[in-house]
């Protein structure tokens, strides 16, 4: 059976998310053959015959059984259920593998990851997911090298978004790279969405709040830290003594305990104090910068731009609830 690249599977599975099932028709529903661009079928298939459950308590039925995929281009695989719940079918899961063996591409929106995942499509490639379950993704799948900071990620017939949104991000993205960026543009301005957007995911990740021991000397040093980011003399001498540790021996155990150098991990604190600050407070860069532990503006946007992806008067503008500051 001939696959056709205009031809567009979508997989839905039962649990997915409304929202991510949603995405894909609507991106590829569009008609630019009036513009001279393609016109796309579209093949919704479920991963089992009947009703299948979906968030909200909203219950679908796909109109095109899974074999309905064989003759699709394009496979593209929703958020499915939670991860952790019983493994993907094997009918399911040959027919991801048969869609990429006969040169299909496969894509997996946020937790469809997991099912790339699972049937082996991943395995020695770079992928992505939701921010969630970014530690859980990395230890089922050891064999996949997780990128954490991505909207979405491009191996060739292989692309992996990360949260719902950014699933927009990675169909448009197929759109601009299959055919073009008037194609992708169009799609962009029905869909009153920006065609390609800046940053990583690292723009939306949560605060973390690290879990502190009682007697652990890097967890106190890390609460010290955090109760002490807008002091811009904190260096990581200070915390290892805070530690009562030597500073090799703290770069040591904070290394085990962390994952990362303590200078890494006091950058990336005070980023996301600037990014709480920006977003909730019309303070100058230059208050901002202070509040988080950095000398001034100038200082915070080099490290800001590369752990966030975007400078920091930009993502202001992004997550700010109320209106720009005046000036």
């Amino acid at each position: 059976m001939t696959r056709d690249a205009t031809t567009i599977g979508v997989l839905i599975g039962d649990g997915a998310s409304i929202l991510e099932v949603a995405v894909a028709p609507r991106v590829f529903e569009i008609d630019h053959g009036p513009r001279g661009g393609p016109t796309f079928e579209l093949l919704t298939a479920g991963e089992r015959p009947g009703p299948l459950a979906t968030t909200g308590g909203i219950t679908m039925s796909a109109p095109h059984p899974l074999a309905a995929l064989d003759r699709a281009g394009v496979v593209i695989v929703p958020g499915w259920r939670r991860p952790g719940g019983p493994p993907i079918a094997a009918p399911v899961r040959k027919t991801l593998v048969r869609a990429y063996d006969e040169g299909a591409t496969v894509v997996g929106l946020c937790l469809g990851a997991f099912v790339l995942a699972e049937a082996g499509l991943l395995d020695g490639r770079r992928a992505t997911t939701h921010w969630v379950c970014l530690r859980e993704f990395t230890e089922r799948f050891p064999k996949v090298e997780v990128v954490h900071d991505a909207l979405f990620v491009d191996e060739g017939r292989v692309i992996t978004s990360a949260g719902s949104a950014a699933g927009l991000d990675a169909c448009l993205h197929l759109l601009r790279r299959d055919h073009g960026t008037a194609v992708a543009n169009a799609t962009a301005r029905a869909l009153v969405v920006a065609p390609q957007r800046a940053g990583g995911q690292a723009q939306f990740v949560e605060r973390p709040v690290p879990a502190f021991g009682h007697d652990d000397p890097v967890t106190a040093a890390m609460r010290y830290a955090l109760e002490h980011l807008d002091d811009t003399a904190l260096d990581i001498d200070r915390l290892a003594a805070t530690a009562h540790l030597s500073r090799r021996s703290f770069d040591r155990r904070f290394r085990e305990a962390a994952g990362c150098s303590p200078l890494q991990w006091l950058l990336h604190q005070r980023v996301l104090r600037a990014q709480h600050v920006l977003s909730t407070t019309d303070l100058p860069m230059n208050a901002v910068a202070r509040a988080s532990g950095f000398t001034d503006g100038v200082a915070m946007r080099p490290h800001f731009r590369r752990l966030v992806g975007v400078p920091p008067q930009s993502y202001r503008e992004s997550f700010r609830a109320g209106p720009p500051p005046a000036g």
